[in-house]
C-alpha cells in the first residue's frame, strides 16, 4: 500500500469510527440533572461557559477561583439564570486550601458528583526568556492544580463507586508548541495524569474524561502573560485566538465537553485544527516537531527581549486601530466570559 493510499485508508477509518461513535454515544447519554459539579477556574473564560452549560443540564454548581470579586460576579450572573450556585475562593496550587474548599462544597451540597479541573494560565514567549519560575508556576497551576482536587475527592468517589472527573488539558498536552514551552510541559503532565487516572479508576466506577482544546475564543489573551518581544508575541497570539475558522467559541466547546461527559468518553480533542495537528504528530512526531520549528522561525518573533512578563491587557500593541479590528470577536468573547477589559 502506497503512502497516499495508506493516508486515505486511515482518514476513512477515522471518519467512520467517529460517525459510529456519535451514533452509539447519542443512545447512551446520561441525564446529569441534580448532579453537583465543581469547576475550578470557574469565574471566567471556559470555566464560566462550562458552568452555564452544566446549569442548563439542571446541575447544581460549585465554582472556585482565586479572585473573590470575580467569583461573586460569576455567581450572581449564574443565579440570575436560575442556577443553584456556591462560590468558594481557593488557590488550587495550595493543597490545604483545596482540601478546605472541597470540604465546604461537600458540606453545602452533601456530595460532589463531577469534578472539572479547568484552572489554567497561559505564558507566551521564547524559551530563552523563560525561567525556572515560569515552569514551576505552570506546573503548580495546571498539574498540581489538577492533582490536588482529584486526590482530595477520590476517596469519597471510590467509596460510593461513582463519580466523574473531567480534566481540561490542551492540544499543547499532545504536541509541544513553540513559544509556549512551560505551558505545554504542564499540559503534557496533566494529560499523563488524566490518562493514567482513567486506566486505574475505571474498575472503581469512576469515569475520567480528558479534554484537549485547540484555540478557543474566550478572550483569554487579555490574561495571558507575554515575555520576550512582548508586543510582537501578543499580536500573533491574540490575533490567532480571535480569528473565526481558527478558533471555537467557548459556548460550542462547553457543549462538546458536557456531551463527552454525558457519553463517558475517554477523550475529546476540540477544533478541527487541533485534531489534525494531533493526528499528524501521532503518525509523524519528528516531522511535526520539525515543521513547527520551521513555522516558528519564519513567523514568530526572534528569541530576544524582556524576561519580565506583562499581561495582554496592558500591552499597547493590542490597542492600535488595526489590532482592535482584528480582535473584534476576541474582545466580544472577553466581555461575554468576564475577562479583564482591554
Amino acid at each position: 500500500m502506497t503512502g497516499k493510499n495508506k493516508a486515505i485508508f486511515i482518514a476513512v477509518g477515522v471518519g467512520t469510527g467517529l460517525a459510529v461513535r456519535g451514533l452509539i454515544g447519542r443512545k447512551r447519554e446520561e441525564n446529569l440533572k441534580d448532579q453537583v459539579v465543581l469547576i475550578t477556574g470557574g469565574s471566567k473564560g471556559l470555566g464560566l461557559a462550562l458552568a452555564r452549560q452544566f446549569a442548563a443540564e439542571g446541575c447544581r454548581l460549585a465554582i472556585t477561583a482565586r479572585n473573590r470579586e470575580e467569583l461573586h460576579g460569576a455567581q450572581r450572573e449564574l443565579e440570575r439564570c436560575g442556577a443553584q450556585v456556591l462560590s468558594v475562593p481557593c488557590d488550587v496550587t495550595d493543597e490545604a486550601q483545596v482540601e478546605q474548599m472541597i470540604a465546604e462544597v461537600r458540606g453545602h451540597f452533601g456530595r460532589i458528583d463531577i469534578l472539572v479541573n479547568n484552572a489554567g494560565q497561559i505564558q507566551v514567549g521564547p524559551l530563552t526568556a523563560m525561567s525556572v519560575q515560569d515552569f514551576d508556576s505552570a506546573m503548580k497551576v495546571m498539574f498540581w492544580g489538577t492533582v490536588f482536587p482529584t486526590l482530595a475527592l477520590l476517596p469519597e468517589m471510590v467509596k460510593r463507586h461513582s463519580g466523574k472527573i473531567v480534566n481540561i488539558t490542551s492540544v499543547g498536552g499532545k504536541v509541544s508548541l513553540p513559544h509556549m514551552v512551560p505551558y505545554t510541559c504542564a499540559k503534557f503532565a496533566a494529560t499523563g495524569f488524566s490518562e493514567g487516572l482513567r486506566a486505574e479508576m475505571g474498575t472503581e466506577g469512576i469515569q475520567v474524561t480528558t479534554i484537549a482544546p485547540g484555540l478557543l475564543r474566550t478572550g483569554s489573551f487579555l490574561n495571558a502573560m507575554f515575555k520576550g518581544k512582548q508586543e510582537e508575541e501578543a499580536r500573533w497570539f491574540s490575533a490567532g485566538a480571535s480569528m473565526p475558522g481558527l478558533t471555537m467559541t467557548a459556548d460550542a466547546a462547553a457543549k462538546q465537553i458536557v456531551t463527552a461527559v454525558k457519553r463517558g468518553e475517554a477523550e475529546r480533542v476540540l477544533t478541527g485544527g487541533a485534531q489534525a495537528l494531533s493526528a499528524f504528530h501521532g503518525m509523524f512526531p519528528g516531522a511535526a516537531s520539525d515543521l513547527l520549528g520551521l513555522i516558528a522561525a519564519a513567523l514568530l518573533p526572534a528569541a530576544t527581549g524582556a524576561t519580565s512578563a506583562q499581561p495582554g491587557s496592558r500591552l499597547s500593541s493590542l490597542k492600535t486601530p488595526a489590532m482592535k479590528f482584528l480582535l473584534t470577536l476576541g474582545k466580544q468573547a472577553a466581555q461575554n466570559y468576564r475577562q479583564r477589559p482591554i
